[in-house]
């Protein structure tokens, strides 16, 4: 039987540096991986949609051709080429990071689902595939998938999820999302500008609940400008077979109705992949949510097991994910320094997009904090106005006595790149003076920045 220094189970963002890292320094590892390399980003998270989303943006600009001076009489989209370019972009992904794995001394891939089998004396027992293999320590790096809530006639419909959409060749004519979150705002752009009718269902009276009010009441309507329906405070009681597709049962203030899609598209957040891991064979302690719990170096209460990444809940992006292999790779092989005490930033990539970093104005306000807000429009700055890139606003919370940065959004063109100015500072634990003080190249967005921090007073 194999025996490992160290095993990974999870082929994802943490998982594949910190093979490499390990078996550079000496140890002999193993990743295990069941399908494919790359984890959810490379496989139909980030990188195909983020290429999706660039042909659509393509054509939504060419269609704007005239604000530009230029005739474009008509712009088509070819569906299937779009989808096709995006896979391509995967599995150039996929090959590099498969020719990662090539034969060594020191690090060794198994093919195949993973699942705890107790304890071998000090050992982890592990079944790979149809083998079984020893390790002395255990990363859990399985990642989540798309939840999805139980409602009546659901489970009969084929529907889309954030797992699945790249698999589609047909454009269909009408989109009903499931939940109005990150992933389904990103995506009901997406089809839209590919020429489908997009419906967006939310039970709550607002989307992208966890942000400020004024933000997503702009990016709510910027959507809806273009063409996006939501229905809020809407909740769906059941799904009924429709002839060209499903039909919604739904219930909004009290009235019932019935919305009709071609395709329904599930986007209700994310489930952990700890159902099926064998965690109850070695004692791995898990939310009630299927999380698995970790302290600050991601130790699970079991001594010799970790987790990173999704699996682990918490702020689930690709960028959390490597941060972690860098955590567990100062826990494994070097002096234990890092830990989650982190600052992250995320984005959402619609278009304009909106970069986040930190507290919300309401979080910050609810904590008790004495604040400053800085806010501009982008409609004042000059880069905006000469690309036609005008509409967004940028919001800074600062602590009121050591003007340090508590927290960002930028809803503009470019904004997941623009926060980064925010969060450069904040990791400095500098204050915002230091960027309002700055000389800024113009004309620039990242003018627009300076500008909302000079407004505080």
């Amino acid at each position: 039987m194999n025996s490992f220094d160290v095993l990974i189970i999870g082929g994802g963002q943490a998982g594949i540096p910190l093979a490499h890292a390990l078996a550079n320094a000496g140890k002999k590892v193993a990743l295990a991986e069941r399908k494919d390399l790359g984890g959810s980003c490379v496989n139909f998270g980030c990188t195909p949609t983020k290429a999706v989303i660039a042909s659509a943006r393509a054509a939504f600009q060419a269609r704007r051709g005239a604000v530009f001076g230029l005739r474009i009489p008509r712009v088509e989209v070819d569906f299937p080429a779009v989808l096709d370019r995006a896979r391509s972009i995967v599995m150039q992904t996929r090959g590099s990071l498969q020719r990662g794995f090539a034969p060594s001394e020191n690090l060794r891939l198994l093919t195949g689902h993973a699942r705890l089998r107790g304890r071998e004396g000090e050992a982890f027992r592990v079944r790979v595939g149809g083998e079984d293999v020893l390790a002395a320590r255990i990363v859990l790096n399985t990642g989540a998938r798309s939840h999805i809530p139980p409602i009546p006639g659901l489970e009969k419909h084929d529907y889309l999820h954030a797992g699945n959409w790249l698999d589609e060749h047909v454009l269909p004519s009408h989109v009903a999302f499931i939940g109005a979150g990150y992933i389904a705002l990103e995506m009901s752009q997406f089809y839209l500008r590919m020429g489908c009718r997009v419906t967006v269902v939310e039970k709550f009276d607002r989307i992208l609940l966890k942000e400020d009010e004024d933000v997503v009441f702009l990016l709510q309507r910027l959507l809806e400008s273009e063409g996006v329906e939501f229905r809020l405070r809407t909740q769906i009681t059941a799904v009924e077979p429709h002839r060209r597709g499903a039909t919604m049962v739904v219930r909004s203030n009290g009235f019932k109705g019935k919305i009709a899609a071609s395709r329904i598209f599930v986007g209700a957040g994310r489930r952990p992949n700890t159902d099926d891991l064998g965690l109850e064979t070695i004692g791995v302690k898990t939310s009630e949510k299927g999380f698995v719990e970790v302290d600050e170096r991601l130790a699970t209460n079991v001594p010799g097991v970790w987790a990173a990444g999704d699996i682990r809940g918490g702020p689930m992006f690709t960028h959390t994910s490597w941060d972690d292999y860098r955590i567990l790779e100062s826990v494994l092989a070097g002096d234990g320094s890092r830990t989650t005490r982190r600052v992250v930033p995320y984005a959402v990539y619609t278009d304009p997009e909106l970069g986040r970093v930190g507290q919300t104005e309401t979080e910050a306000r609810e904590g008790g904090t004495q604040i400053k807000v800085g806010r501009f429009e982008m409609r004042n700055n000059g880069k905006a106005q000469e690309t036609s890139e005008t509409e967004g606003l940028i919001k800074v919370v600062v602590d009121a006595a050591s003007g340090r940065i508590l927290g960002a959004a930028v809803l503009a063109s470019d904004g997941a790149e623009l926060v980064h100015m925010c969060v450069d500072l904040m990791n400095a634990d500098a204050p915002y003076t230091v960027l309002r003080d700055a000389v800024h190249i113009h004309p620039t967005l990242a003018e627009a920045v300076q500008s909302a921090v000079a407004s505080i007073r």
